[in-house]
């Protein structure tokens, strides 16, 4: 259970932490350089994609629960090398969320609200609303949270692993 929950925390948290790589990488990037009509009507289209139950449920959220998994199986003083790799983990993921939930959930809403959209000047305005860049910026936070939070659960097997192999001696 304990490798287990490793390995689907290490899955769900690196799928995590794609999606936000790119965002930073590519579909921010990209959409910045598109006239306001086509940012809101993309932008809007994106979100609508991705607050699905498949990243939502399964990899962001999942991603919480797993790591929470593996701190508590690993509670006990034998797995406490493995236990700090995890709860570094942790730790990073809970800040991507606390980023999620304070900075890009309220952004995203506002763009999303925005409306009715008849006119150029509206959607200037509604993409306005986004506050672009500092949506951007944010994101960067928590793709490096995340990036970070994979890290540490990777090493986590590795050390997870190491104490298994000699255990099994």
């Amino acid at each position: 259970m304990r490798t287990a929950s490793l390995i689907l925390a290490t899955i769900t948290t690196g799928l995590t932490a794609g999606v936000f790589t790119e965002w930073s990488t590519t579909v921010m990037p990209g959409l910045g350089d598109v006239d306001d009509r086509t940012f809101v009507t993309a932008f809007r289209a994106l979100n609508d994609a991705i607050e699905k139950p498949l990243f939502v449920g399964v990899q962001f959220l999942g991603a919480l629960l797993f790591i929470g998994l593996a701190v508590v199986l690993h509670l006990r003083a034998e797995h406490r090398r493995t236990l700090i790799w995890v709860g570094a983990a942790l730790a990073f993921y809970l800040v991507t969320h606390a980023v999620t939930y304070g900075v890009h959930l309220p952004l995203n809403e506002k763009i999303m609200d925005a409306g009715p959209l008849t006119t150029d000047a509206d959607f200037a305005a509604a993409r306005a609303q986004l506050d672009e860049a500092k949506w951007t910026a944010w994101n960067a936070v928590r793709a490096l949270t995340s990036i970070i939070a994979f890290a540490c659960l990777t090493w986590a097997l590795v050390v997870h692993r190491r104490f298994t192999h000699r255990t099994e001696r």
